[in-house]
């Protein structure tokens, strides 16, 4: 699993972890049309950092994006 730092935008227009609505991968904004699964991992596990995964699809095809709770980023999964 590689990972690369993207830059989304969230629900009302943060950046902050919420909903996402778009994003910006390889120079391009994408709009995300359907969040089609939404997962948790680590959460209220002592020790384990808090990462929230959601797989969306958007005109230019289907990604996952991933939030990691602790440095408050988002990546997606290549």
């Amino acid at each position: 699993m590689k990972l690369r730092r993207v830059q989304v935008e969230c629900r009302g227009g943060h950046p902050h972890h919420d909903i996402p609505v778009a994003f910006t991968y390889e120079g391009r904004h994408h709009r995300i049309i359907e969040i089609t699964d939404r997962w948790f991992e680590g959460r209220n596990v002592p020790g384990r950092v808090g990462l929230d995964y959601y797989k969306v699809r958007t005109f230019r095809g289907e990604y996952i994006l991933r939030y990691n709770t602790l440095f408050d980023a988002w990546a997606i999964i290549e």
